[in-house]
């Protein structure tokens, strides 16, 4: 099949991307990889009027460390982040999970900030973004706003952005030298979507325990879920088998998966109990501890 008839616009600043966005409101869509919203177009799942392209924006290719977080600009692609030698040396879970997203071709033009904004309920980035506390920024005519990641994320394929809005950047908090993380994920084939993934993200105390810990799981619900009460568990304890186990649990009792040729509920409740539990033990491991 092909797409639908559109018009398309190619806006020289950000300011006439958001200009265009609050003219043509909900018929209009941004174009910055397309990884998703060209194949959803060519089946006609999407039938945009208009497509706003982004890629000749200026400025908009940023990564960059700034009053404690990783700016990721909104043309920022999953290649930039896979070989950037500072983000793969201190960035743990992100470098992880730059890595498995769909395949290299895709990589190459798919962006992080259209993987959240697309929001997948499969996706590997929103988990990420749930695990390490990430926000987004938010631009529209009336200025800009900046969301907590569990806040932009609403359902499946949806999020917090309103008629008329872009999303610029995605922001992650700088990791210091006693934080880091896992992404563990199982797919069929590479390229595939994700039977079920975990992100972990945690910091160790001075006495070894566990000051912050942020865990998502992706494909397992309608999006990306937070298992709160498995950090809950963690925060403020030193780490042990027992309580990795516990908070392990809690991924798989949150869990509310569709079975599909990819495994049943069952199989899919597990795997995300198995995954959080191979998650946390990596995270660890990479600080030294042992479990």
């Amino acid at each position: 099949m092909i797409p639908g008839a559109f018009d398309y616009h190619r806006p020289s600043s950000v300011e006439e991307a958001v200009a265009l966005m609050g003219q043509y409101g909900l018929e209009a869509r941004i174009l910055a990889g397309g990884q998703s919203l060209i194949p959803a177009m060519r089946y006609r799942l999407a039938q945009p009027a208009v497509l706003v392209d982004i890629n000749k924006l200026p400025n908009l290719a940023y990564l960059s460390e700034e009053n404690g977080m990783l700016r990721v600009g909104a043309l920022v692609r999953d290649t930039d982040v896979e070989f950037h030698q500072d983000i793969q040396s201190r960035y743990h879970l992100i470098a992880d999970v730059s890595q498995v997203v769909a395949d290299p071709i895709v990589r190459y033009r798919g962006t992080v900030v259209g993987s959240l904004c697309h929001n997948d309920p499969s996706g590997d980035w929103a988990a990420t973004a749930i695990a390490a506390r990430a926000q987004m920024v938010i631009r529209g005519q009336g200025g800009e706003r900046t969301e907590a990641i569990d806040d932009f994320i609403v359902d499946s394929f949806t999020t917090s952005i309103q008629e008329g809005e872009m999303a610029v950047e995605a922001r992650f908090p700088v990791p210091n030298t006693r934080t880091s993380g896992a992404y563990e994920k199982i797919e069929r084939k590479v390229g595939d979507y994700a039977t079920a993934a975990a992100a972990v993200q945690l910091e160790l105390a001075q006495d070894g325990t566990i000051k912050e810990i942020g865990i998502g799981v992706t494909a397992v619900a309608l999006k990306a879920l937070r298992v709160a009460e498995g950090e809950k568990l963690l925060r403020g304890q030193k780490p042990t088998r027992d309580l990795i186990r516990a908070a392990a649990e809690e991924a798989a009792k949150i869990a509310d998966p569709n079975p599909d040729a990819r495994g049943s509920k069952e199989y899919k409740k597990d795997m995300a109990r198995v995954l959080v539990g191979r998650g946390l033990v990596k995270a660890l491991g990479r600080l030294g501890v042992k479990i």
